[in-house]
């Protein structure tokens, strides 16, 4: 069959499926894309001819197009994603912060960045990377390090290979990533002999490797032994659906569950074996667990520094850690017995072999559901039970105080929070990324769905919320989605709401203007910094300490297309709410805050964050005592 390279692509990405549990599903459903000179002749016309296919969708800002296809792949467990495709230099370019959030996160995403001529003829063209060391250089080489397959097609043939490649990683849960395929313009539209069978729909199954009996052994072996065992629920939870066996394992066990921002609605809120969120930004009852703990089950997550609060958070003097984890590099860290395995196929496996009477156990819950106890094989001993769930409920009872203070006009952003929690349905989804906002959400949003909770924090890339909403939307608009941002992050990327008017798809977008940076702002303040640089102010002779600048984000955000409704104090953001929820459009609730407002509860744990170790300030000074007193507990865990 003769078709171009930009022809064959298309039709090729329209026929690859996944398949996990039996159930298939398309895995690209969609191309975003903006078009330059770079692709508009190869990707862009294979696209107008082939969209019964392949649909098209056009994007405003390529790093917000792949915010948008990692939402969607969130959203869709990896086993669905969006394509990609920009033009040459600052459109490809562009896209590299989006790989990068997307391969921390392990989430999949297909970057097809146009490229210059292959054949050299034309050199330089516009937006061309000039470097006279080599002419097999472009700025598309500033993939590689943020890419987990990254390839050049120069020729036709490369084609198949290149595009089996990207899907082998692409479809793996332990490899999976950002995957970029740089298509030279001209190569995009030559002409070539295609095998026809290079179309056929192609099904690639995610496996779920199950964890190596021995390694199951070794587990129960040390959480047999164990007094106060902690299991921390990361996204690995989430993404493999193992939220109901994860359940059924906790309430057979006793054994009280922590969350990650990733795995964050692994259990709802509100189970008797919930402790809540964990590290940085978690919980007093998840924290003082883990301060505690003697043996460690880390299930899906990466132990980030927010989860270990910087190494500090784990303090029992022989601590052991036990990782369940598809990516076995995950599972290596802290010097923990790896488990390498779908999280849940090893849940699965550790609830039988602790249960010591078959996979039957796994089932068995009711009765502790419902505050009773464990009926049959290995549990928590009774006092760390109780333990849990008592400090389970007094944070949960700090969290309603919390949300429930009245802060006057303007109100507190825990107030805010805890209004569209409130306000919104269980099976609802909350999408943030960065600021204040993350860390306040982790310890107070109620979650009651594992889908219900999408917080970006492996990248914490400010701009990614309106976008990975659109995603998230976009992959089950069966669900309504509130986007939470703040001033700061709204100002670096809003051009998506364009895109979620044009494609009619419908969001929440809650806007909180505290005119500033509140995260940075804060810990500027506990470094000794005095919240340099992170007000919005209009410049004096003194600096950047005049008036709030004269901005409207609600005209804005009404200029992008979006109905916008504008709320003073709680009761009119409610209200403001309730009329957004009930629109059929992407409606923006404009809301203002007080930064300085009392913040969500403390949970009482550390994040490192580095202080000038000599300065003329005595605050700055303070700040260094402290840092050197805290960074004490830190502990390696070889």
């Amino acid at each position: 069959m003769r078709l171009t390279v930009g022809q064959a692509l298309v039709r090729f990405l329209a026929a690859q499926w996944s398949e996990r549990d039996g159930t298939p599903r398309r895995f690209f459903p969609a191309c975003l894309g903006i078009f330059g000179h770079g692709n508009v002749a190869g990707v862009g016309q294979a696209l107008l001819e082939h969209s019964a296919e392949l649909p098209y969708r056009m994007a405003r800002n390529e790093q917000a197009m792949v915010h948008a296809a990692a939402g969607y792949a969130r959203m869709s467990d990896r086993l669905a994603t969006l394509a990609c495709t920009a033009s040459i230099g600052p459109g490809a370019t562009n896209m590299v912060t989006g790989a990068a959030l997307a391969t921390i996160n392990r989430l999949p995403v297909l970057l097809l960045p146009g490229d210059v001529f292959a054949g050299r003829v034309a050199n330089p063209v516009l937006q061309e990377l000039e470097d006279a060391r080599s002419h097999d250089v472009s700025v598309n080489d500033c993939f590689k390090p943020v890419s987990k397959y990254w390839d050049r097609v120069n020729r036709p043939e490369q084609l198949p290979s290149a595009l089996l490649a990207a899907m082998r990683v692409l479809t793996d849960p332990a490899e999976t990533g950002a995957v970029t395929l740089c298509l030279p313009q001209d190569v995009q539209a030559e002409a070539y002999d295609w095998p026809e069978e290079l179309f056929a729909r192609r099904v690639w199954r995610v496996a779920r490797p199950v964890p190596e009996p021995a390694a199951v052994d070794e587990a129960c072996a040390i959480l047999r032994a164990a007094e106060r065992p902690l299991v921390i629920a990361g996204g690995g939870v989430v993404y493999s659906g193992a939220a109901e066996d994860l359940r059924a394992f906790a309430e057979r066990t006793g054994l009280p569950v922590a969350e990650t921002q990733a795995g964050k609605g692994s259990l709802p809120w509100d189970h008797p074996c919930s402790v809540g969120a964990v590290g940085a930004t978690g919980t007093s009852a998840a924290n003082a667990l883990a301060r505690d703990a003697d043996v460690v089950v880390g299930v899906g997550t990466r132990y980030s520094d927010f989860t270990t609060a910087s190494r500090t958070l784990f303090q029992h003097p022989d601590v052991t850690f036990v990782n369940v984890n598809v990516a076995r590099v995950d599972g290596l860290k802290l010097g923990g017995l790896a488990v390498a395995a779908d999280a849940r196929e090893a849940i699965r496996a550790l609830d039988a072999a602790l249960a010591g009477q078959g996979a039957a156990f796994a089932s068995q819950g009711a009765a502790l559901a419902d505050g009773g106890a464990a009926t049959g094989g290995w549990t928590v001993p009774d006092g760390h039970r109780e333990r849990a769930r008592d400090l389970a409920r007094r944070w949960n009872a700090d969290v309603a105080r919390s949300v429930a203070r009245d802060h006057g006009v303007p109100p507190a952003q825990a107030q805010i929070i805890g209004i569209v929690n409130e306000e919104s349905g269980p099976r609802d989804v909350v999408v943030c990324a960065a600021g204040s906002m993350p860390g306040d959400l982790h310890r107070l949003w109620r979650a009651r769905d594992p889908k219900g909770y999408h917080v970006e924090y492996g990248y914490s890339c400010m701009g990614y919320e309106i976008a990975g909403g659109l995603g998230a939307k976009m992959a089950d608009p069966s669900r309504e989605v509130f986007v939470l941002v703040g001033d700061g992050s709204y100002l670096m990327m809003a051009q998506e709401l364009t895109t979620a008017v044009a494609e009619g798809v419908k969001l929440v977008v809650v806007l909180v203007q505290n005119h500033g940076y509140a995260s940075i702002g804060d810990l500027s303040e506990s470094v000794g910094a005095d919240r340099f640089g992170t007000r919005h102010r209009v410049r004096t002779a003194t600096g950047l300490d005049g008036d709030p600048l004269p901005v409207d984000l609600a005209a804005n955000a009404a200029s992008l297309g979006a109905d916008v409704l504008r709320a003073d104090g709680a009761d009119g953001f409610r209200a403001a709410l309730r009329e957004a929820i009930a629109s059929p459009r992407t409606t923006v609730v404009h809301v203002e805050t007080d930064p300085l407002a009392p913040a969500a509860p403390d949970g009482g744990a550390w994040w490192d964050v580095p202080v000038a170790e000599v300065s003329g300030r005595a605050d700055t000074r303070r700040a260094r005592a402290r840092y050197e007193k805290e960074r004490e507990a830190q502990r390696r865990h070889w």
